[in-house]
């Protein structure tokens, strides 16, 4: 008998949020004194590591306060929903004041006092358009919080230099770059979560580009489900250059946690759009990403698998990303099993089918067995583990502690879990 209980889960996210999340960040992460949010700690949380600013976390990190505040205000989260936004809107300024290069894009990486940094000497600034999507994110969920508009024309601006720079093939996409010739699943993934959320937001102002960014979501979409959905269920994410595809670790690979998400962005896109097929295929992409992905032995989601499961094989060329693959691909991270929490309620929202609250279940009580840090006094999660789940001290990504996944995802799940208890009210 289904003795699910929404309003149990609730209060089990908030508590987790406020008491456990929250702290960590509010008390150690605001820079008050230049602007800015500190987010390179150790993988434990105990020590800062560096000052530097990475773009793609600033901007996300505004996306985190504009999106507390909004629930705070709906008494969802006991929090101080004015100081969050005066926190979000001194990274908006910050951000704005030093992170914009002359052609509008922005730099990757910057000091504590907002000094534009090489990440590699010799690469330049802008060398990931990933930040540039992060930094259109936050601006966009303050905009709407705020209701201003100056900021929201702003994020409408850097997204459509975001599109020129992708039809002109002018992209670079540190830490992960696409091998050549290579289509990457990581592009439309994330210009689809751009987009519908500026789409909604200019909806909210009844922008006359609203239409536009809409089809440009829809657009998105199309390209995930019809170009990189796989007959299996699988989503590639990576496409080879010429047809038939090659049998390599590259075209062979799935990563897990990267399906989990994507297939939320488009379960959103498709309920605002109606599109109820769409919904049953990403529902199940998540369901097929499980199976092969979930580590029967000790439990989890593993970075990156074979399409048919277990260490992903195939011919190698030697690239920097295959190596990546072939390195981390036993380890548990924290981000897609964040995703995964979300992804498989949402299914079941949308769906009824119990088997995604079976997934939730399993996800549930592997995370909070695994990922929050022992030392409450420092709160937060370990983020980085090996297979076997044990903490280990690695970069994954960029040298930072990030509180994106975690907290975003605890954030929707609670907005969900809310309209589940008034929809049974």
């Amino acid at each position: 008998m289904n003795t699910y209980n929404p309003q149990a889960l609730q209060r089990f996210y908030q508590e987790h949020l406020e008491t456990v999340i929250l702290p960590f960040w509010l008390e150690r992460g605001i820079d008050t004194e230049h602007g800015g949010y500190f987010t390179c700690f150790d993988n434990r949380g105990a020590q800062l590591i560096s000052t530097d600013k990475y773009i793609w976390s600033q901007g996300r990190v505004i996306w985190l306060l504009a999106r507390l505040a909004d629930l705070s205000r709906r008494g969802l989260v006991q929090q101080d929903a004015e100081r969050l936004l005066t926190i979000a809107r001194q990274g908006v300024e910050f951000i704005s004041r030093y992170a914009f290069l002359e052609n509008g894009n922005c730099a990757f990486l910057l000091d504590r006092y907002g000094n534009k940094k090489e990440p590699v000497p010799g690469n330049g600034f802008d060398t990931s358009f990933f930040a540039d999507c992060f930094v259109t994110l936050g601006f966009t969920e303050y905009a709407r919080v705020t209701r201003n508009v100056e900021i929201l024309e702003q994020a409408l601006a850097l997204c459509q230099l975001i599109v020129r720079r992708i039809a002109a093939g002018l992209l670079r996409s540190d830490p992960y770059p696409i091998p050549t010739g290579f289509s990457a699943h990581s592009v439309p993934m994330i210009m689809l979560n751009v987009t519908q959320e500026l789409a909604g937001a200019l909806e909210s102002f009844q922008h006359p580009a609203a239409t536009e960014l809409r089809r440009m979501s829809l657009a998105y979409m199309q390209e995930i489900m019809q170009h990189f959905y796989q007959s299996d269920g699988l989503i590639a994410e990576m496409l080879p250059p010429q047809e038939p595809a090659t049998d390599s670790v590259l075209s062979r690979h799935v990563t897990p946690g990267h399906t989990i998400e994507s297939m939320w962005f488009v379960m959103h896109e498709a309920a605002t759009l109606g599109q109820h097929e769409w919904i049953q295929r990403a529902a199940q992409a998540v369901a097929k990403v499980f199976s092969v992905g979930w580590d029967q032995e000790y439990g989890g989601l593993l970075r990156y698998v074979d399409r048919d499961g277990g260490k992903p094989t195939g011919a190698t060329i030697g690239d920097v990303y295959e190596r990546l693959v072939l390195d981390t691909w036993d380890t548990k991270l924290w981000w897609p099993h964040s995703e995964a929490l979300y992804s498989t309620l949402l299914a079941y929202d949308l769906t009824g089918d119990e088997t995604f609250l079976s997934l939730h279940e399993r996800v549930q009580t592997y995370v909070f067995g695994t990922f929050p840090n022992p030392d409450r006094h420092i709160g937060e999660w370990i983020q980085i583990r090996d297979r076997q789940g044990k903490p280990i001290d690695k970069v994954v990504a960029l040298p930072v502690k990030d509180p994106y996944h975690i907290t975003r995802n605890l954030l929707l799940l609670l907005d969900l879990l809310q309209r589940q208890t008034s929809r049974n009210a």
